[in-house]
């Protein structure tokens, strides 16, 4: 069992890891740090502090929580579905592995996305989005039987890489999936694929009523590879996209938006596209899993090794300037998700074959890592 840490130890632990993992630790920022706010209705925090709750992970991808808080974790190149169980003190258990789901992982593909069912406690399900030898899909899993994964949704094209896989339940109740062009960017503007596409359908995989086309589950179209979805706590929806070599985005998505790929990355002139939220260049981005605290969205990048903070005001323009935190302190960083104890948890990608020394990444052996925050763990000066 791990303990949690004061705020003492918790940043005497992040220059710890920073120096062994990642190179010397970055010298504060003058003036103030940023401030995440605590999400309306939260537990309320503890003193400040960061925790590794988890370690030796074989790339950590999705993270969803169960109604008793027991955190749900899949690693996508193993396939391996874990639970992580949380104490009524909140000490985090060690990782039980739950099954293994029968993944194709080469590339990129693997255990991606998972969701638990907003029934769970009725039906024990949880939602994944995965690659096979033929195609992305997302099945059911009975978490309370053997029974093997039922398909809700199959025929997502698939790839070596963009393969999408964000999976989210929005707050209408409809599971909402983020797919990849797969590598091929007619997917994208192909509206009869589900490649390069947000997509929202019903848990038994049926088009959601309300969808722009009400017998498609395509949502929006023009898309070449979102990984992370967000809800502002007005329920707006948000995801973060990889670009090319140009522009990583932020979207607002907009049913039935056509967001422009493969035409263009970044912003252009023409009103049939619909240009992003925010752009940034990929080698200080290419940012994954994102989450809503209140009007700031907080996201999980890779190649940027950081946390990203961006407020928006409800027309979707940035109402402050981003500020990144944690730089290079723990590698590449995957899925950000706010758990029920209040706490940002942060998974790590650092053995996907991409943390490289010409990356400024070097994985170590407590690699992967599930790492969480206290909101207020940026009064620390550490994020």
């Amino acid at each position: 069992m791990r303990r949690l840490l004061s705020a003492a130890a918790a940043t005497a632990a992040a220059l710890t890891l920073a120096s062994c993992s990642f190179g010397e630790p970055p010298e504060p920022e003058t003036g103030e740090p940023p401030n995440l706010p605590t999400p309306s209705g939260a537990p309320e925090e503890q003193t400040s502090f960061m925790d590794v709750v988890a370690e030796g992970l074989e790339v950590p991808w999705g993270l969803d929580f169960l109604p008793d808080g027991t955190a749900i974790v899949g690693e996508r190149t193993t396939g391996r579905l874990l639970a992580i169980p949380l104490a009524e003190d909140g000490t985090a258990g060690e990782p039980e592995e739950l099954r293994t789901i029968d993944v194709a992982d080469s590339g990129e593909g693997g255990l991606l996305g998972l969701a638990v069912s907003p029934d769970y406690a009725t039906d024990s399900t949880v939602f994944a989005y995965y690659t096979t030898g033929t195609d992305n899909r997302i099945a059911a899993i009975d978490t309370g039987s053997d029974a093997a994964p039922q398909p809700v949704l199959t025929g997502i094209p698939a790839g070596p890489n963009h393969n999408g896989g964000a999976l989210e339940f929005g707050p209408d109740g409809f599971l909402y999936a983020a797919t990849g062009d797969a590598g091929d960017g007619n997917n994208a503007q192909d509206p009869e694929s589900l490649g390069g596409k947000i997509l929202r359908i019903t848990p038994e995989g049926r088009p959601a009523e309300g969808n722009p086309d009400p017998d498609s589950p395509v949502y929006t179209l023009g898309h070449r590879n979102v990984e992370g979805l967000a809800w502002n706590p007005a329920g707006q929806l948000y995801a973060t996209e990889f670009g090319q070599d140009i522009a990583d985005e932020i979207n607002l998505i907009e049913p039935g938006g056509n967001y422009g790929w493969p035409y263009f990355e970044g912003t252009d002139t023409d009103d049939a596209y619909t240009d992003p939220a925010l752009v940034w260049e990929p080698f200080e981005a290419s940012c994954a899993g994102a989450v809503f605290l209140d009007d700031t969205l907080v996201t999980a990048c890779l190649r940027g090794q950081r946390l990203w903070t961006v407020q928006f005001d409800q027309s979707g323009t940035p109402a402050a300037e981003p500020r990144a935190t944690v730089v290079n302190e723990f590698g590449r960083l995957r899925s950000v998700a706010m758990g029920p104890d209040g706490m940002l948890w942060v998974t790590t990608s650092n053995r996907d074959g991409r943390c490289t020394e010409d990356r400024g990444c070097t994985p170590d052996d407590a690699d992967d890592r599930i790492i969480r925050f206290s909101t207020s763990y940026a009064a620390q000066g550490r994020v």
